[in-house]
């Protein structure tokens, strides 16, 4: 009796841990949040500008929070993130816990002038300060570089995560770039259904749910992983794979970089000039990212919704940078990880995540990542859809008509754009990792568009051609920077590129005293923002508090991860 009884507990334990079980529970999370999002947005007017782009004006902090930090959160991040740590040390953390004083910014100085003017998207605004042939020429520089570059790089990065949970180059006997490709396509229809047909509520809704449960996920790798190195390399738990790490190599625990540390490591100086400048674009001028803060019902819940996204951002280490840390450590995946050959930045995170997460909540897991992949694919394609059917079509093309024809009309360029990003997908394997790619390849627009921005919000005298000109000095500049590649020397003789930060931390100090000189010299009649009156503009009461502990917790963590911490 005791036999059968053991026999049985065999077979479910063993059903627990197959595919099938995987694909049950990967499927079962997944149609549970489209339902969810579904049910959420049946009672919205999708057929009304405002409702389709804008979620009607209507979504609270809590919701703003988790779809800002889900249309940065991607596999992109995981994958990328982690594979700067496993190639680097802990120094990546800069750009999670950087982000915290952005987002400060975002909710203390740019939104208060986003609201006040009821602003739909980052060059309407432009519009309304420098005139449309400043809004034409940004919306149709970020449009492309988001059709070309952003949502191709998204897709590849999920496809990679799910290549090597799933093998399904294994399952279809295929090469890997083959396998990318079919799952680059599965993603591409799926995310795109999302942000085509549902619109920002839909995808605000499912961003919120997927955030909750891959906070739930991505906490859980380290755990495990930590566990594993424990007891691979002496028999211990936890904390001896901490330990571990410690005694074999701390300075991989170490966030601050040299100085001349080459990418993707990054160099201290940055944490407080480059990446701050760059984390300014991202934050508080990018539109798939800002798009969700205009949204606010008011700018109390806009401010709380990036106030409390800064906190969930200093998180972000223990899922997106420490993991690839350890598996620079554990010694079962290091053949998986060699057999990846030039792309092994972009496989060390993915090869963990098979390692150490249990079969039995790998369903789950899967499908919170998949989520992320979904969130990060449908903001962008929703962002770029409304950019190019508010600023480029509706003012120049065709303007004129009602908002069910916009509407429609975005839906389209949605469905086309998103065809595009899945052609391009696959071939980004053969980027030398898609983090630092994708990074410095948007350095040639971020800077032109956080100080056009800041021409309406601080530099209000400069005369209305200054986008155009400093838009020309630096991509020309960067430009010629990328193509030159200045390199310097380092111990031993052999020479390391100068980290592309360092270019935009110089250029924003130039950039900044033309802007200077324009609004002292050259100023004009100084400009003010309209007050639209479209929500309530009362100022959130804690944000004062909540923000000094933010601060106080950030620099914790920095001195946690230094040669005075853990990485002596």
């Amino acid at each position: 009796m005791r036999e059968k009884s053991t026999l049985k507990g065999e077979k479910i334990l063993s059903f627990f841990s197959s595919t099938p079980w995987i694909i049950i529970t990967f499927l079962f999370f997944t149609i549970m949040v489209a339902v969810v999002a579904a049910l959420k947005t049946k009672d919205e007017n999708l057929e009304s500008a405002e409702g389709y782009f804008l979620a009607g004006r209507g979504l609270p902090g809590i919701v703003i929070a988790g779809s800002l930090l889900l249309t940065n959160l991607s596999a992109e991040q995981l994958v990328g993130t982690n594979g700067q740590g496993w190639a680097s040390n802990m120094s990546p953390i800069g750009w999670e816990v950087g982000s915290l004083f952005t987002l400060f910014a975002l909710a203390y100085w740019f939104l208060p002038t986003y609201l006040k003017m009821g602003t739909t998207t980052m060059p309407q605004l432009m519009e309304q300060r420098f005139g449309r042939n400043t809004r034409t020429m940004f919306s149709l520089i970020v449009v492309v570089m988001y059709s070309i570059l952003n949502l191709p790089v998204i897709l590849y990065s999920g496809a990679v995560v799910f290549e090597n949970i799933f093998n399904v180059s294994g399952m279809l006997g295929s090469s890997k770039f083959a396998a990318v490709a079919i799952l680059c396509v599965i993603i591409g229809i799926i995310g795109g259904c999302y942000a085509i047909f549902g619109g920002l509520k839909a995808v605000a809704v499912s961003d919120t749910i997927n955030g909750i449960g891959l906070i739930i996920g991505g906490l859980m790798i380290p755990f495990l992983a930590l566990s594993l190195l424990g007891q691979e390399t002496s028999g211990g738990g936890m904390l001896a794979g901490i330990q571990y790490m410690i005694d074999t190599e701390p300075a991989k625990l170490n966030a601050w970089a040299e100085w001349d540390a080459g990418e993707p490591a990054l160099p201290w100086p940055l944490i407080f000039t480059g990446m701050f400048f760059n984390n300014l674009y991202w934050w508080c001028c990018n539109q798939s990212f800002v798009q969700r803060s205009l949204a606010a019902k008011s700018l109390k819940e806009g401010q709380k919704g990036a106030i409390f996204c800064g906190f969930l951002k200093t998180l972000g280490f223990f899922y997106l940078v420490l993991p690839g840390v350890i598996a620079h450590f554990l010694p079962s995946i290091q053949d998986k990880i060699a057999a990846a050959g030039d792309s092994a930045i972009d496989f060390a995170y993915p090869a963990l995540v098979s390692a150490v997460v249990p079969k039995p909540v790998m369903g789950f897991f899967a499908a919170v990542l998949f989520g992320a992949i979904l969130s990060s694919f449908n903001s962008v394609l929703n962002s770029a859809s409304t950019m190019f059917t508010l600023d480029l079509f509706k003012p120049v093309i065709c303007p004129g008509r009602t908002d069910a024809f916009y509407v429609k009309v975005a839906k389209i360029y949605g469905t086309i754009a998103g065809i595009i990003a899945i052609i391009i997908s696959p071939f980004v394997m053969y980027a030398n990792g898609i983090t630092t790619f994708l990074n410095s390849m948007s350095q040639f627009v971020s800077l032109p568009i956080l100080f056009t921005v800041l021409g309406a919000i601080v530099f209000r005298r400069v005369p209305r051609y200054t986008p155009f000109l400093i838009t020309i000095f630096h991509v020309i500049c960067y430009g010629a920077f990328m193509l030159i590649q200045p390199t310097y020397e380092i111990v031993g003789g052999s020479s390391e590129p100068i980290h592309y930060l360092y270019a935009m931390a110089v250029l924003f100090v130039i950039e900044l005293l033309i802007m200077l000189y324009l609004n002292h010299f050259k100023g004009v009649e100084e400009w003010e923002a309209p007050n639209a009156g479209v929500v309530d503009m009362t100022p959130w009461k804690y944000r004062h508090v909540v923000c000094i502990i933010g601060a106080i917790i950030a620099i914790g963590i920095y001195i946690l991860f230094s040669p005075i911490g853990i990485a002596a």
